[in-house]
Parts: C-alpha cells; sequence; structure tokens
C-alpha cells in the first residue's frame, strides 16, 4: 500500500501553518524524447533504404544512423494498425478489427478502444511527459466526428494534450477538412497561396516541439506524427514530380526487379530469397499499349514525386532536432500502417471516389488528366501493378495478411541509446511491440490500473534487448485477420489462406482465389527460410498446417476476432447508430463552423434542400450552401440571377441553371432529387413551388462524398469550388435564415457502404 502524503498544516495565520508542496510526475533522469513518424500505405520496398530508387535521404540517414528491422509486421489496414500502435494490443481486443467508418455491434468490431487498454500517449502524459498528435486519427467512429463529439475518443480523449490533424482516412492535400484540437478549423491558407497538408503538419510538428522546450527545456516529449502521405490522393507540385519524368518508362516488371538487387544487395532482403511473380491477373508491362504505358508511368512519378516531398517534410522535422541539440536523445520510430495500396485498381484512378459512384476507372479519363495528375483537379490513385511492385520481394498489397500487406519498414533511430549504426535487425516484430518498447526505453512501467480500471494485458514485449543484440529472441506467434484474409504465425512457420477480399472492384472480378470459407485453403511458408513467402509447403507438412489453423481459431476466440466477415451485407446490417441520429429531415443555421458530413442526411436515394433566403433587388449572386468540391460534392448557388445546382459525381458534373431570374424578397430557392425504379435520377430546381429546370442522369448518387474540403457551409464555400461557374468563397449578397434537408432514407447498398469505408482508409 502506498503512504498517503501527509496533510499541510493550516494555522490561522501562514506563520502558524505548514505547508506541503504537491510533487507533479517527472520521466526518469534522461529519458528520451519520442517521435513516432507513421507513413500511410507505403510498401515495404518503397523507401531508399529497403531498395528504391525513390529519393527518401532524410529517411535514409535515420536508417543509416539506426536500424532496420526486416521482418516487421503491422495489421494490413490503417485504424487497426494504429490502435494496436497506441494501446500495445492486437486490434481485435480493442475493438479495431476494421475501420471505424463502420463500427459494429461486435466486440472486436465496435471501433472503441476500451478504457482497459489506457493508450502510450496517457501512459507517457501521467508520467511527465508532454504529448502531441499531429496527423491523421482514423480512431474516431463514424457518428463521432461531428461538432457534438463525444470526444473521449478524439486525440485529447485518448491522451494527448494537443491535436492538429484531420480525423477521416484520407484528406485533399490541398484542402484538408482539419481539426485543431476538439473543433474544426480551415486551413491557413489555399492551394493558391502555395499551402500543402504535409508541409503544414510539419509546421506543426516543429512548432509544438518549440513552444514546450521554451516553455520547459529539457522536459520529455512524445509526438505522434502521422502524415496522410502516402495515402492516395498522390497530391504533390509539378516541381517534385518533375525528377521523376521518365525514370519509370521500364515499367513494373523491371523495376521490381532492379529494387529486388538492391534489397538483397544491402541486406536488407537475405540471400537466397525467392522474387514472387506477378499475379496471373495482374498485367504485365509488355502487355500495353503506348498509351497506357505511358499513364502508367506518369502515375508512379507522382507517387515518388509525392515520397520525395514527404521524406522532405520529415527531414524539417529531424534536422530542427538536430539543431536544438535534441536528436541524440529522441527515440525515432518510422514506420507504415500497411503494405502499399491496390485500391486504384487496374488502370488507376483519376478521382478514387469513382467506384463509390459506380463509375468504372477509364483509361481514357486519366489520360485526359494526365498533365494534372497529383494536381488541384484530381484525386489520383495510381494501379494495383505499382502496389504490388512497391511490396517487393512479396505477394499483393494492402487489406491482405499476405506479407505484402502487413509486413513494412520499421527504422528506429536512437543515438544515445544504440550503439549499432546501419544494422538490420532479422527478428519477427510487430506493431504491438512498438509501445511496450517505447515504455521499455523511457523507463516507465505499464500501469496495471487506470482511473480504476484494470488493464488488459499487453500484447506485444519490448524490442530494446534486440537494439545492441542482433540475436536477441523476441516473440514467435502471432495471428493476423482481415475482411475474411487470415494468417498465423508461429516459431516462423506462417498458415495464409487463399481468401479473396472484398471492395476493390477489379478484385471482386478478377482476382484468383477462395471467396468462400468453407473451401479457403491454407498455404504454407518456412519463413525461416523463405523470407517472401514464395514456396507453399503444406503437401509436405499437413500436420503444421493443422496445427496453425488450430491455433488461429484459439487465438481468435481470445482476440475477439469472431465472427469473420467478408460480407457486406453483415458489416452494415451490424453497424452502430449514431446516439443522436441526425435524422432525415433537418434545418441548418448559418453561422458556426462547418458541420460536419456525417449530421447532414444522406442524399443518395434522393433528397430535397430547400433554402429561406433574401434576394436583393439588384445583382443576386452567391452561395446558398455547398459540401465538398470538385472532386465529390455539390453546391446550390446563384449566379448571373439565376439559380443553380451542381453536383460532382467523383468529378463528373452534373449541373442545372434555372430558366428565369430568381425573384427578389423572401424566396423559398431549393433542389430536389428524385430517383426512379431503374436508378436513373432527375435534379429539379424549384423557387417557391414552381419548377424552374431540371437535368437527368443515369446512375445514382455516391453513398458519401470525399472528405477533403468537406463540411456543409451555408452562404459561402471554401477550398476548391464544385464548378468552375465560381470561385470561392462566393459569398451570398443577399441573406439567408435557414437551410432545410429532407430525405426519404433509402436503405445503403451494402456494396456500396464498404466501399465508402475502404476508399477512405
Amino acid at each position: 500500500m502506498t503512504a498517503s502524503a501527509p496533510a499541510a498544516r493550516i494555522g490561522f495565520t501562514a506563520v502558524e501553518s505548514t505547508p506541503v508542496l504537491p510533487v507533479d510526475p517527472r520521466p526518469p533522469a534522461a529519458a528520451p524524447n519520442v517521435v513516432a513518424i507513421v507513413l500511410d500505405d507505403t510498401g515495404f520496398a518503397q523507401l531508399g533504404s529497403f531498395g528504391s530508387d525513390i529519393a527518401t535521404p532524410h529517411m535514409d540517414r535515420l536508417a543509416a544512423g539506426g536500424l532496420r528491422y526486416n521482418r516487421f509486421h503491422v495489421t494490413s489496414l490503417c485504424s487497426p494498425t494504429r490502435a494496436s500502435f497506441l494501446t500495445g494490443r492486437n486490434h481485435h481486443a480493442v475493438g479495431m478489427g476494421f475501420l471505424t467508418d463502420i463500427p459494429m455491434g461486435y466486440p472486436g468490431y465496435d471501433a472503441r478502444i476500451p478504457k482497459s487498454a489506457a493508450t502510450l500517449p496517457r501512459i507517457l502524459r501521467d508520467a511527465g511527459y508532454n504529448t502531441t498528435a499531429i496527423g491523421k486519427w482514423h480512431l474516431v467512429p463514424r457518428f463521432q466526428r461531428s461538432a457534438a463529439g463525444p470526444f473521449n475518443l478524439w486525440p485529447l480523449g485518448l491522451g494527448f494534450e494537443r491535436y492538429y490533424g484531420f480525423l477521416h482516412g484520407d484528406a485533399n492535400h490541398w484542402t484538408p477538412n482539419l481539426v485543431s484540437d476538439n473543433h474544426y478549423v480551415d486551413p491557413p491558407k489555399g492551394p493558391d497561396e502555395g499551402y500543402h497538408l504535409s508541409e503544414d503538419l510539419a509546421d506543426r510538428a516543429i512548432g509544438s516541439v518549440l513552444d514546450q522546450q521554451q516553455a520547459a527545456p529539457g522536459k520529455p516529449f512524445f509526438v505522434y506524427f502521422a502524415f496522410g502521405a502516402m495515402h492516395a490522393p498522390h497530391h504533390v507540385a509539378p516541381e517534385w514530380i518533375e525528377p521523376y519524368r521518365g525514370k519509370f518508362d521500364k515499367g513494373w516488371d523491371a523495376w521490381r526487379k532492379e529494387v529486388f538487387g538492391r534489397q538483397v544487395a544491402s541486406g536488407v532482403v537475405p540471400e537466397g530469397t525467392v522474387l514472387t511473380p506477378r499475379p496471373e491477373w495482374v498485367q504485365g508491362w509488355d502487355e500495353l499499349s503506348g498509351d497506357e504505358r505511358r499513364m502508367h508511368a506518369r502515375q508512379q512519378e507522382v507517387f515518388a514525386g509525392f515520397l520525395t516531398h514527404t521524406d522532405a517534410q520529415i527531414g524539417r522535422l529531424i534536422d530542427f532536432l538536430d539543431a536544438t541539440d535534441q536528436l541524440d536523445n529522441t527515440l525515432v520510430l518510422v514506420f507504415s500502417d500497411n503494405g502499399a495500396s491496390a485500391e486504384g485498381g487496374r488502370s488507376g484512378s483519376v478521382n478514387e471516389h469513382r467506384f463509390t459512384a459506380r463509375i468504372p476507372e477509364s483509361m481514357e479519363d486519366n489520360l485526359a488528366a494526365i498533365d494534372d495528375w497529383g494536381g488541384f483537379g484530381t484525386y489520383n490513385h495510381y494501379s494495383w501493378a505499382w502496389a504490388w511492385a512497391g511490396n517487393t520481394p512479396m505477394r499483393l498489397w494492402k487489406r491482405y495478411t499476405w506479407l505484402g500487406g502487413t509486413r513494412t519498414p520499421l527504422i528506429v533511430h536512437w543515438p544515445r541509446g544504440i550503439a549499432t549504426r546501419g544494422e538490420v535487425r532479422n527478428q519477427f516484430t510487430h506493431v504491438v511491440d512498438l509501445m511496450p518498447t517505447i515504455l521499455d526505453a523511457v523507463g516507465v512501467e505499464p500501469p496495471e490500473t487506470v482511473d480504476g480500471v484494470p488493464q488488459q494485458s499487453i500484447d506485444g514485449t519490448s524490442l530494446v534487448p534486440t537494439f545492441d543484440d542482433p540475436e536477441a529472441e523476441t516473440r514467435d506467434t502471432q495471428y493476423f485477420e482481415m475482411l475474411g484474409s487470415r494468417s498465423m504465425f508461429h516459431r516462423g512457420w506462417k498458415a495464409t489462406t487463399d481468401h479473396i477480399s472484398t471492395g476493390v472492384l477489379d478484385e471482386e472480378e478478377l482476382a484468383v482465389g477462395s471467396r468462400d470459407f468453407a473451401t479457403d485453403h491454407w498455404e504454407l511458408f518456412d519463413l525461416r527460410i523463405d523470407f517472401s513467402e514464395s514456396t507453399d509447403v503444406s503437401k509436405e507438412h499437413p500436420d503444421v498446417v493443422g496445427q496453425l489453423s488450430e491455433l488461429w481459431l484459439a487465438e481468435a476466440e481470445r482476440n475477439q476476432v469472431l465472427p469473420v466477415d467478408d460480407s457486406f451485407v453483415h458489416r452494415i446490417r451490424a453497424i452502430i447508430p449514431a446516439t443522436w441520429p441526425a435524422g432525415r429531415d433537418r434545418t441548418f443555421l448559418p453561422g458556426g463552423s462547418p458541420i460536419s458530413d456525417e449530421t447532414v442526411p444522406m442524399l443518395f436515394g434522393g433528397f430535397r434542400i430547400t433554402a429561406e433566403v433574401l434576394v436583393p433587388e439588384h445583382d443576386a449572386e452567391g452561395m446558398l450552401c455547398a459540401l465538398g468540391d470538385w472532386n465529390g460534392g455539390y453546391a446550390l448557388y446563384v449566379v448571373e440571377g439565376r439559380l443553380v445546382f451542381s453536383f460532382s459525381r467523383a468529378g463528373e458534373l452534373l449541373e442545372v441553371t434555372g430558366d428565369r431570374p430568381v425573384p427578389s424578397g423572401k424566396q423559398s430557392l431549393g433542389v430536389s432529387y428524385a430517383l426512379a425504379a431503374d436508378r436513373s435520377g432527375t435534379f429539379t430546381l424549384v423557387q417557391g413551388d414552381a419548377p424552374v429546370g431540371s437535368i437527368g442522369f443515369a446512375g445514382m448518387l455516391p453513398v458519401a462524398l470525399q472528405h477533403g474540403g468537406a463540411g456543409l457551409r451555408l452562404g459561402y464555400d471554401a477550398g476548391f469550388p464544385v464548378s468552375a461557374r465560381y470561385t470561392t468563397p462566393f459569398a451570398w449578397n443577399g441573406e439567408i435564415s435557414a437551410l432545410r434537408v429532407e430525405t426519404p432514407g433509402v436503405p445503403v447498398d451494402p456494396a456500396d457502404g464498404v466501399r465508402a469505408a475502404l476508399h477512405s482508409d
């Protein structure tokens, strides 16, 4: 039992009293600062220090001055990996079996990190650290990301003292939907003024450390620095792309072989490793036409420029720490949340929202945008073949529990704590090991209880013994599951199912493998001699297959993995609804911050939007309401005295203009959307009760609109416009008293619901 502190003796005067001064917690002497840099959708082979020819000098500098782990593993999807890192527990064990965008009514999938899994920032804060989160969060359940919260799963609710970044799975890097602490804010400047999200995040990371150290010199800090890069959209200024022009004309097959040669030569991949073959359903470079090669090469040029630009922002933070004499005693970790992403499908995508809008990808559309690829007018993603190459020498990519989805780079740099430089560590490691590693390095024990809540066991173990001992033992057992894809690692063996994931249309149509749990085949690999998971030995060792499949089931039951599901229908049916449902008939008032799109009724099944306004007598003009931008969004406005409704369906502009001027005085101005049985639709403009224009179109509206630049705004717009017919902010020059949104509440198509979640991760 801990002895209680003596009470102060209180007399009538200060002379007769004895104070007792509270003692704030202090970390152990010489405890290091901690900086965790999390890349998004970055494959094993995409950093220079892991074999790539893409320039990443600043991360390579960290690798040369520290350690590279070549058998580091994650969960193969965004939210789950981040939850595992911050808690040290397996992702299902803390409710993060899938994305936060579809929280389900099962313990392993509710997207709610429990109080029994106190996070790393909470533990470090309680030990006397300052804690700051910068960048992507994606750990708040759907329906809890609005101005009403609740905020207990926002960064400040999980142990961080300051936060600046975005809550969703992706962001438009030119016009992101930003949060500062617990409220939404607009970017500090516009894209025409040179704004880029990664640069803004680096500014904030540097500024947070500067402010903290000027206030308390020497007090240790923890900075969680999570980029939106390298997730699509691959947005970067042309000057970063230009050095790569022509560099990838050789194509992915040749590039992958060159990368593999460098990996083996540098020792990051062991001698004798087999380069796994290209999947039969992924096209070879020599199968492409000249235009197709030109387009695919451009996609990788833009990705490379985006990665080098991201590396430069990391360099700015590292240089700042070095210049202020803090780098030597800062434990820096760099890793990716999953392997490279194939969500661009076979052709790549000029706008990755197209597949949630049921618009097939088109090489013709891609070629039409080739000069602006990565620029303001695109929401671009490269093709799955470049993702496959980015995970060299492994199979497949993000969302699968093959090594291409789960094995990513890990760099650890700590000059004062790691004696060796530039070495490779071959031990099996997992993202759950990073939290206990950090606590071990700083000298803080994980608490048994937090706020009176007993803590569930930590699944990871410290990697500190491996810092100076390349033969130090690590854990030898770890399960994997994502979207029905399953693997089990145990004592050097790894069994992996051939189950095909869902969510990417091209994969659903073309991928070879099992689509039925009853027919799944467990392939077996001896990773002690088979680094790349290349040679199936299940027929030679059926007893090992049986052992590992049984062990997977035991781990699944222990970690709340069950029920496994690759079904769109079941995921949507099990979704946890909003505690305070937005309803199907909402009235919004002007003023205040942008209104979270999750509080606006879903429009895809039919709607009527009505603005109650006072129209000036002359030259009426301006925005009545807007959400999103030209990549995906809608706007109701008046231009040249006439009512206009513009809807960007993943970049396809649907637009209708009134056939008569808007009358002055008090008016009801609106638009309705009617959905026909054949899934065609009609937009109709309305002034009062009179229709003043309509447009019909084939196909439905998307279930969800893009998050970058989202947020419903009344009386003005921000960021990029929805249509070229106006420029932001395009403020309404009359008065607006209210905006009403009415919908019939047509049920969500389950497939579209899950696709919308996946494209945002």
